[in-house]
């Protein structure tokens, strides 16, 4: 186990230090070890770093560290994988988000960057038409090989990762407490058999209970990690709308499944609809009309032409622009996730660099997010 790994795990152990506060540490100082190092007046003149922070980081760091060598020894004795930000089975689509995790725990078999990843979320008080749709979701994403993600939670929650299992397709539990504890307890069953076919995934340490605040925490993972985010049904207020909610604000495919007026659970879809949140979900074509995954998402060699692409030089452009214009030139048309992937630019820089490319009349925006060179 590496030194830098010791201080990744210790960061996020410290008081007041989130996903968002130990990214920016890291960045700013170089690695997780060099923030353990750094002088008090360093600390305070960091960006979005004030007073109690530093104070936290000063008074906590050793016990951090001490936490963070009996959480190594676990997580090798249990098997559990510690995924840093910088590992490469970290999930890349999550990587792109402001509040990414500096650490997950993850536990399972499934690739965490499959081709394609969808989250299902939904109430906890699902009907028959929930449990219906449902069903009929996972099956149509079967011949599309992708994983599923949902929360473990009751209701349409674990209907869909139970509709995964059956049909064969790897699911993932995305938890707000610690992954060597299963909660709700009536899903063990279902979570040993994920951990065969799929995984549980949380940024909480061991022993971390599933408190209400760490909920929503939990839901942005769910939204980051996915191309898409379905809500099956929802009341008004419902917990799954702020997966839509974050989903949409991560600018990812939210879709929903509108349901009859007079149904308490349905309110929360058709009000995401009629709020242009999410788009209809009615049918599998919807869903794969919504990605192009026919095109955009299927895979894709960078180093042959696709298709006769245009003549073009790159060498008058900035370098992070030539980097979006040669991953067109030698791909063809490519979904603004893929662009991501492929660059490992996150999706504010991607989105602008598109937009500056598009009003240059270089690139030209397609339906669903894709991007062809002009």
């Amino acid at each position: 186990m590496s030194n830098e790994l010791l201080y990744q795990v210790a960061l996020p152990l410290i008081p007041h230090v989130g996903g968002g506060t130990a990214r920016t540490l890291v960045k700013h100082f170089g690695s997780a070890e060099a923030v353990f190092a750094a002088a008090p007046e360093k600390l305070r003149k960091t960006p979005r770093i004030g007073e109690v922070i530093t104070k936290s980081i000063l008074q906590s760091r050793i016990n951090a560290l001490r936490q963070a060598e009996e959480v190594m020894q676990r997580a090798e004795k249990e098997e559990v994988q510690l995924l840093p930000f910088t590992h490469a089975d970290y999930p890349q689509r999550l990587q792109h988000v402001p509040d990414a995790p500096l650490l997950l725990y993850y536990k399972g078999t499934a690739d965490l960057n499959a081709l394609k990843v969808v989250s299902i979320v939904g109430t906890r008080k699902s009907t028959d038409y929930g449990r219906q749709v449902t069903e009929q979701i996972v099956q149509g994403l079967v011949q599309h090989e992708v994983l599923v993600v949902s929360g473990l939670a009751f209701g349409i929650d674990i209907l869909a990762h139970k509709a995964a299992l059956k049909h064969g397709l790897p699911t993932v539990g995305v938890m707000a407490n610690s992954v060597e504890t299963v909660y709700p307890t009536a899903h063990q069953r279902d979570a040993e058999n994920m951990l065969r076919h799929g995984g549980l995934l949380s940024e909480f340490p061991f022993g971390t209970k599933p408190d209400a605040p760490r909920f929503p925490s939990r839901n942005r993972i769910i939204a980051g990690m996915a191309d898409c985010t379905i809500v099956v049904e929802s009341t008004s207020k419902g917990g799954s709308l702020i997966s839509a909610d974050i989903a949409h604000s991560y600018d990812r495919e939210v879709m929903a499944v509108p349901g009859p007026i007079t149904s308490e659970t349905s309110q929360g879809c058709n009000q995401l609809i009629r709020s242009l949140k999410a788009v209809p979900y009615t049918k599998p074509k919807d869903l794969e009309e919504l990605l192009n995954w026919d095109k955009a998402l299927a895979p894709r060699s960078l180093s042959k032409p696709v298709q006769a692409a245009p003549t073009l030089s790159l060498s008058s452009f900035p370098e992070e622009e030539q980097i979006i214009l040669r991953a067109l030139q030698q791909a063809g048309p490519l979904h603004i996730d893929v662009l991501c992937r492929h660059t490992r630019f996150n999706i504010s820089q991607v989105s602008s660099l598109l937009f500056t490319l598009e009003m240059s009349g270089w690139v030209k925006a397609l339906p669903g997010k894709q991007y062809l060179l002009v």
